[in-house]
């Protein structure tokens, strides 16, 4: 486990978003798994492991989409600062699973056969999720420039 965690910990600091402790997806992540059985008896725990942390994650998006909308439904129109003003905030426009597979695949240089097998998806929908993504991600930079 030792060597898995750093691993863990940050592909759960890019699924989970600028608002969510890392540490917190990859230990939710590590009790829920747990509770149902031993980490030694998963035939692939880090696929277990990644899998759980971006339900964690999506579960986290959600919430976090309620919260605006009550606030917003309350009357409040103003916009919470950001703690980390600076360009990885483009990335939150990505659905979690979409800055999974960016970041296993650019980061961590893995190949699509394996970013597949540890998201649970095929191959061509991996495929298909790093380019969509990267053209979202183009859109929005250049939106950005020129609105900015």
């Amino acid at each position: 486990m030792r060597r898995l965690y750093p691993a863990l910990r940050r592909f759960a600091a890019v699924v989970g978003g600028l608002d969510v402790e890392p540490d917190d997806l990859v230990h939710d992540a590590l009790v829920n798994t747990m509770r149902i059985r031993p980490l030694g008896e998963l035939d692939a725990p880090e696929a277990y492991l990644c899998r759980a942390i971006l339900n964690g994650a999506r579960n986290a998006r959600r919430n976090r989409w309620r919260r605006n909308a009550a606030v917003l439904r309350l009357g409040s129109r103003t916009q919470e600062p950001t703690d980390y003003p600076s360009d990885l905030s483009d990335l939150e426009h990505l659905a979690p699973e979409d800055r999974a597979v960016l970041y296993l695949k650019v980061v961590e240089d893995l190949p699509y056969e394996q970013i597949a097998r540890l998201l649970g998806i095929s191959e061509v929908a991996a495929r298909q999720r790093a380019s969509r993504s990267v053209t979202r991600l183009r859109t929005i930079l250049v939106e950005e420039l020129e609105h900015g």
